[in-house]
């Protein structure tokens, strides 16, 4: 008799596509952007393949290392990484998953990067420096000198890692340093003095307590000026090819996003150039703000997908109690609840990608429908992956508490992006903010509502729940979660009825609107199409 003898485990969750995600395919349609199915569903095949899912794995494994000095005591600031990083990074960038979009006329343009963003999922730390080099072209454009030195090698679709002068690359990325020690979210307390010189530029001198991915070769900042706070660009090595002197002080240890360096940085009379006016930094940084905040979205959609695939497979192939667990009726719920959630999400974030492309374009009404709609989504999507993530992996049991199962992983990523880019109630007096001082933003959002108006009768009362709570002035600020709550289930309810497959609108109308769902996921009432929901959700593997 053996001891070891394996039986009833899952298969690993390989060889599968990514993109095989018909909420996803279906809004890459409807969002103008049906030219990219095959490069997202190529995407996607790459992504659920067994080499993407180990580097995905080794660059966790082996997190960055900063090297502040050399052998013979010179300061270098390098930051190591893994092969495997590079691997993700190189991929992502020749994908077009950065800043590609803003060389691209094509109608459509961002919605097709959203949709590769969301599919290239093997580690989601390359995803940030990529994310904010995607969003500092349009505050760049506050320069246009600047921009049009930096942003063609932006876009360009080479991944040139290493130091040395921006303009002898063959490619760019962008990171962003705006909280200090002392300020956090209110950057208006920064401290970080810019001093003007006579050939135009600044030096800069201050610390900066939080600057993601400081391997990048520009980074948007904050600093006060003679005429108030102001926005700069700073190059991590100058046109002489001398290093500018912005000192990494030390790397972040985090909860998650392990992959990627977080730096604490140290500007010593650190050369940079002013972006927009002095004393309008912040108006001019909040460019690159609302589309990192869009990223934030499309991640937490993402890794509620991935939550949703994982728990689903395990669910498929593992056994207790003399069946499937796929085929007992409350683990049914709990999955046809999780795939109820990220639907939602995917709906969500391919709407936003479509006001983002459009906007672009010069659409102002969909300008003002993303002004309030990103700030919402920003919100709720974002507030809710870290419950999913727990329950996808609870689906596993104790398998899913084990790190080889990579769902601690997804675990620990989950709150990141509700805290990147302003945390909750950032987001939720953001909303506040736009709907007192811009008139045009709730109009966009009630014409997005009154779309999906006699399609549901349990979405009806829903929007006239909210319109009530929109014309009570009483404890506005206090009541600010709970109104962007609301706000967020109509809106997803609301492109649900109207795009999404029938099952998934009705189980969400049910269950997030008309109330009848418990606390947990896996509540949902027994009318549900469970076979249906369930369906959508299990991939294929090659």
């Amino acid at each position: 008799m053996t001891t070891h003898e394996v039986s009833n485990q899952v298969p690993p969750l390989v060889g599968y596509d990514a993109a095989e995600d018909p909420a996803l395919l279906d809004g890459l349609i409807r969002e103008g952007a049906g030219w990219a199915a095959g490069e997202v569903r190529e995407l996607g095949r790459l992504g659920g393949s067994e080499p993407a899912i180990e580097h995905g794995r080794l660059a966790n494994e082996h997190p960055p290392v900063l090297r502040t000095h050399d052998r013979y005591g010179h300061r270098i600031d390098e930051v190591e990484f893994h092969p495997s990083w590079h691997e993700l990074m190189r991929t992502a960038v020749e994908h077009g998953l950065h800043a590609a979009p803003w060389a691209d006329d094509r109608v459509g343009a961002h919605v097709a990067r959203a949709a590769k963003f969301y599919t290239w999922r093997p580690d989601a730390g390359h995803g940030c420096p990529i994310s904010m080099t995607y969003a500092v072209v349009p505050a760049l454009r506050h320069a246009p000198d600047l921009a049009a030195d930096f942003e063609p090698l932006l876009t360009a679709g080479a991944y040139d890692f290493g130091l040395r002068p921006p303009l002898a690359k063959r490619g760019l990325l962008a990171g962003m340093s705006m909280t200090e020690k002392q300020g956090g979210s209110d950057v208006r307390a920064n401290t970080t003095v810019a001093q003007p010189q006579p050939d135009g530029s600044y030096r800069l001198v201050g610390h900066k307590w939080f600057t993601s991915a400081p391997m990048c070769d520009l980074f948007l900042t904050l600093a006060q000026a003679p005429g108030g706070l102001t926005c700069f660009l700073v190059p991590r090595v100058l046109p002489d090819g001398t290093r500018n002197p912005m000192r990494l002080m030390r790397l972040k240890d985090k909860l998650g996003n392990r992959s990627n360096a977080s730096a604490e940085v140290e500007y010593e009379d650190a050369t940079a150039w002013r972006v927009g006016d002095e004393g309008r930094g912040v108006r001019t940084i909040i460019d690159m703000v609302n589309l990192t905040r869009l990223d934030c979205v499309i991640g937490a959609a993402a890794g509620m997908r991935q939550g949703v695939i994982t728990a689903v497979h395990h669910a498929t192939y593992r056994r207790a109690f003399g069946r499937a667990l796929v085929d007992q009726p409350l683990m049914r719920n709990v999955l046809a609840d999780l795939a109820v959630e990220s639907e939602a999400a995917t709906l969500l974030m391919m709407r936003l990608a479509g006001a983002t492309d459009r906007a672009a374009r010069g659409d102002a009404t969909e300008a003002a429908f993303k002004r309030i709609a990103l700030a919402v989504g920003k919100y709720w999507v974002c507030k809710r992956w870290p419950g999913h993530a727990a329950e996808a992996l609870e689906c596993l049991g104790g398998n899913g508490y084990v790190e080889e199962s990579g769902m601690p992983r997804l675990f620990r990523e989950s709150p990141l992006n509700s805290i990147w880019e302003g945390s909750g109630n950032v987001a939720a007096l953001d909303v506040l903010r736009a709907l007192a001082a811009q008139p045009e933003v709730l109009a966009a959002f009630r014409a997005e509502l009154d779309a999906a108006a006699g399609a549901d009768a349990r979405l009806d009362a829903a929007v006239r729940q909210v319109e009530a709570a929109l014309a009570d002035p009483a404890d506005r600020e206090v009541r600010a979660r709970r109104l962007v709550e609301q706000l967020a289930l109509v809106l997803q309810g609301a492109l649900l009825v109207r795009h999404g497959h029938p099952v998934i609108a009705d189980a969400f109308c049910a269950s997030r609107l008309a109330g009848d769902h418990g606390h947990a996921y896996g509540t949902l009432p027994a009318t549900v199409d469970f076979a249906a929901i369930l369906d959508r959700a299990t991939l294929k593997l090659s």
